[in-house]
């Protein structure tokens, strides 16, 4: 190029900068979650890849079972077939969203002992007949749990409850047994919260069950009741009970590790509470024992003694110990041990079992174990089954929100850090990926690789930290980042690094307000190739509008 076409070039591109001309992003796609399962699934998909089309994307993101293809039936691959058929006619691209260790679903369907397991040290069992059930070694209570002892409106024996008398009231008109309830309205603002709180004495690394009546009235928002154990580190027992606004007396129960602390605090309440109010009553917790107990190699019982610290055999002197109510929740009791008639228990012992249990938050969230080799075998086959299928040129990795792990005999046994063995896990997923493709192009969502995000320590259940996740990965991975409030120092992050980033944008507003934000950073960070409509939702309203602003039809202001 001779120095006057140089200049005139130069020219042309500080002029487009002065006068707000967009950049071009070759990838303008969208998401779309559909399970195929029916036929309306396939008339959803066809109505939004014919409005993205229309629109200037040229590509949909699509979840829908794709990582686990050998348990589809056979009306899943017709559907699967017709929604390549309709890309191809609008000139689409797909983009498998496949294999996630935070949401592990798909991964438990093929054996749910693949969850991520914390540990349960020395659950006392006692023997009874030819079989060992689980008994606690002492009783274990929360003071003041029945709001029967009062002052006033005080509760005697809670740590705390919000201004008693104002937000807070013993109520002996309503309750659900004995004389007394606590009911709360008027949340104290301006945070919302009305909450009751007790300090419980705990046995390290022992599970336990809470439970407690509520009586909710016009409460708002919905789903706004929690049970929260926290300790000054982090909450045990981030769990979402799903408390109706409006419900007569109902139970709810979650369960908790302890890890290695001795005390916990019992939180009952609202934050962020609006309207109405609600009543608590019978606030009870108890020792659960080895629940959800996980059998896989990385997570290995053991059975001893209580007085000689003498070691069992299972196979020899006990026959496999298993939960046959796996499913992570705890609503059921602890698996009995079953003697074998040959064996060296006897009547009457006391034993003390070590294991590993898999435990639920949120919704129903489970994360699966990253260091179990069982994992990489299924994967790896969901992998060559993507490309038989779809044959993509691009992948996302579902790799965000991994809230559990680190802690069982397979993760301690590598000697790395959690950072490390996410990055590794990440590594050998983009190669089962080249395998079948040498050309794929891998994206992953940002959040576990993003120190303004996720990549820390002390998140949620994880026994280790994921901080420099981002220095243990392929170089050529697209991060596709999400956190709309960090957007700024999360681009700067990973573009930094050298990495292509992609914005997933929207999340269900009212507006485009939320894409616009995230075009403006785009704008300004090299390696930039594209932004998503992302709705978890299912709102699609705004489809037709975001295509024009991110394909530049319209204009961004």
């Amino acid at each position: 190029m001779n120095r006057t076409s140089f200049a005139l070039g130069l020219a042309v591109v500080v002029a487009a900068g002065s006068i707000g001309l967009a950049k071009d992003y070759p990838h303008r796609w969208v998401y779309v979650s559909r399970g195929l399962h029916k036929d309306q699934d396939l008339d959803d998909i066809r109505r939004i890849v014919a409005t993205a089309s229309e629109h200037g994307l040229n590509g949909m993101v699509l979840s829908g079972g794709l990582d686990r293809l050998d348990r589809q039936p056979d009306h899943y691959f017709r559907r699967l077939e017709a929604v390549k058929g309709i890309c191809q006619e609008h000139g689409v691209e797909i983009i498998p969203i496949v294999f996630s260790a935070g949401y592990g679903s798909s991964v438990l369907a093929h054996d749910r002992n693949l969850a991520a397991g914390i540990p349960v040290r020395g659950a006392r069992y006692v023997v009874e007949g030819d079989r060992a059930t689980f008994q606690p070694d002492a009783s274990v209570e929360i003071a003041g749990g029945d709001f029967e002892q009062h002052e006033g409106n005080r509760v005697v024996g809670a740590r705390f409850h919000d201004k008693p008398g104002e937000t807070s009231f013993v109520d002996t008109g309503v309750f659900h047994q004995g004389k007394a309830s606590l009911r709360m309205e008027s949340f104290d603002r301006p945070h919302g919260h009305g909450r009751v709180a007790f300090e419980v004495a705990v046995r390290p690394h022992s599970a336990y069950r809470v439970t407690c009546w509520v009586k909710t009235e016009r409460l708002e928002p919905d789903g706004c009741f929690r049970i929260q154990v926290l300790t000054d580190e982090r909450a045990l027992a981030p769990v979402d009970p799903r408390v109706p606004s409006t419900t007569d007396w109902t139970q709810v129960t979650l369960g908790f590790n302890s890890f290695d602390h001795e005390k916990v605090r019992i939180y009952a309440g609202v934050w962020g509470g609006r309207a109405g109010r609600f009543w608590v009553d019978d606030l009870r917790i108890e020792e659960a024992g080895p629940v959800n107990l996980l059998r896989r190699p990385g997570t290995p019982v053991v059975v001893r003694d209580d007085a000689t610290g003498q070691e069992y055999e299972e196979g020899r002197d006990f026959a496999p110990v298993s939960d046959p109510r796996l499913r992570f929740r705890f609503d059921h009791p602890a698996p009995p041990i079953q003697l074998l008639p040959d064996g060296r228990i006897r009547e009457g012992q006391t034993l003390r079992l070590d294991g590993y249990q898999g435990v639920a938050i949120n919704r129903g969230q489970v994360s699966v174990c990253m260091s179990e080799p069982k994992l990489y075998e299924i994967w790896q086959k969901q992998a060559e089954l993507i490309h038989r299928h779809l044959a993509p040129k691009r992948y996302l990795l579902s790799m965000d929100e991994i809230r559990a792990g680190g802690s069982c005999a397979a993760c301690k046994g590598r000697n790395l850090s959690m950072a490390e063995i996410l990055g590794d896990c990440i590594t050998r997923q983009v190669e089962m990926f080249r395998r079948v493709n040498p050309e794929a192009e891998v994206l992953i969502w940002s959040d576990m690789l993003d120190p303004n995000h996720n990549a820390h320590g002390n998140y949620y259940l994880v026994e280790g930290d994921f901080t420099g996740s981002w220095q243990h990965v392929p170089k050529d991975l697209v991060i596709v980042c999400w956190y709309y409030d960090k957007r700024e120092p999360s681009l700067r992050h990973f573009s930094g690094l050298g990495f292509k980033t992609l914005a997933g944008a929207y999340y269900d507003g009212d507006t485009l307000d939320n894409p616009r934000g995230w075009l403006e950073a785009l704008d300004q960070t090299p390696g930039a190739v594209g932004i998503m409509y992302t709705t978890w939702q299912n709102k699609y309203d705004l489809l037709g509008p975001f295509g024009d602003l991110v394909s530049g039809k319209a204009d961004r202001r």
